[in-house]
């Protein structure tokens, strides 16, 4: 504590430790829930400037490109103030010093912070500043800000919960961290695994269709009608393939894998199935806590995926069933429907969407099998080994 300045304690407001009891239950409900961290800071900031009695509030994270602290949400500056407090250096004043020690921060002397911010507003309005370093693990992640009018600082009780306040929001940009790293992944993953089923279908397909086409042509100038008609067909049948393909890809990819996970995903496909197709799904997870690779993720939920869009397309089901079961050996997904039984494909969508399927449990050192369901419809079981179920 600074010995040059008061120390005094601002009485604690009548219901303070119950109202911050309950600001802290908040908090950690909407952290559970997940959702927006902006519109999660933008509401609890407010509450948290009225505990601590302080004039205005500000929250700033830290930016892992360039080490800089920005403001993501702030209440009672003026915009001057914001504007130019906008984005500064991570080691800057006392957010540096509270981000480097990752400590709480009393500040009564505001000089540096007026010429950061060439405004009178520190030291005339604002006479003390608070700064609570945001913290998971050790790892930094920002800071808020509390500014006082006054000279009286909060009773210990109520600055030892905005101490608190500040581990939580640090887990949310934890969460929120996390999140983004794995939608990049995904988003990454799904990039290549397009490129590489382009290239292993469509650009292969079109190859053969480059190499028939001089035989057509020399057919055609030798007015060779039976070979020339021969080579029309081949370009014709490559041609279907090549469109069967990108059907195919564009009808796996044009669904985002939730960022959340894959739980999340097959719920959320579980829930628009029925409503979509007018089939009855009944969708049991028993494996609630499965975490994959971000790729292997997007493996299993597009092997769902299709298994699903074969039902609708082509089975007359009423009813089907998605299931996710852990083994002795790994993990079980089963899709199954009380429809027509598996046959011949009905079209070269379905073979080839049963190829890219059998491909993708390859790639999760599984087997994928298409077999007639007990009782009547088809079965479609995905069996992997548990090393690809090893936690994240």
């Amino acid at each position: 504590m600074d010995p040059n300045r008061a120390t005094t304690h601002a009485p604690s407001p009548a219901g303070a430790a119950p109202a911050g009891a309950g600001l802290l239950t908040e908090i950690a409900a909407d952290l559970a829930a997940g959702g927006d961290l902006r519109a999660l800071l933008d509401r609890f900031l407010d509450p948290i400037v009225r505990l601590a009695g302080a004039r205005a509030g500000a929250v700033r994270v830290l930016s892992d490109a360039d080490e800089r602290l920005r403001i993501v949400s702030d209440i009672g500056l003026p915009g001057s103030v914001s504007g130019a407090e906008e984005s500064v250096d991570r080691h800057c004043g006392y957010c540096g010093e509270a981000a480097d020690a990752q400590r709480v921060v009393w500040a009564s002397d505001l000089s540096r912070c007026s010429a950061q911010a060439h405004a009178a507003w520190f030291g005339h309005d604002c006479h003390r500043m608070l700064v609570v370093p945001l913290q998971h693990r050790g790892r930094m992640l920002g800071v808020y800000n509390l500014f006082f009018d006054g000279d009286a600082e909060p009773a210990p009780d109520v600055a030892a919960l905005l101490k608190t306040v500040g581990e939580l929001l640090g887990l949310a940009l934890h969460t929120a961290r996390l999140e983004a790293e794995n939608l990049r992944a995904t988003v990454m993953h799904e990039r290549q695994a397009m490129a590489a089923e382009v290239h292993d279908s469509i650009a292969q397909t079109l190859t053969y269709v480059k190499m028939r086409l001089p035989l057509l042509q020399d057919a055609v100038l030798g007015h060779d009608e039976e070979r020339a008609l021969k080579y029309l067909g081949d370009v014709r049948d490559a041609a279907g393939e090549a469109h069967a393909h990108l059907r195919e890809i564009v009808t796996h990819y044009r669904t985002r894998l939730d960022p959340r996970g894959l739980a999340p995903a097959l719920d959320a496909l579980a829930a628009r199935f029925p409503q979509r197709t007018g089939i009855e799904l009944a969708f049991a997870n028993h494996a609630p806590g499965l975490h994959l690779p971000a790729n292997l993720e997007s493996d299993v939920f597009h092997i769902a995926q299709e298994a699903l869009a074969n039902i609708e397309r082509h089975s007359g089901a009423k009813h089907a069933w998605l299931t996710v079961e852990p083994t002795p050996s790994g993990i079980e997904l089963l899709v199954e429907d009380d429809g027509s039984g598996p046959g011949r494909p009905a079209d070269d969508a379905a073979h080839y969407g049963i190829g890219i399927m059998s491909e993708r449990a390859l790639r999760l050192g599984g087997e994928l099998s298409v077999a007639p369901r007990p009782g009547g419809g088809t079965r479609v079981r995905l069996a992997f080994p548990a090393a690809a179920a090893a936690a994240r």
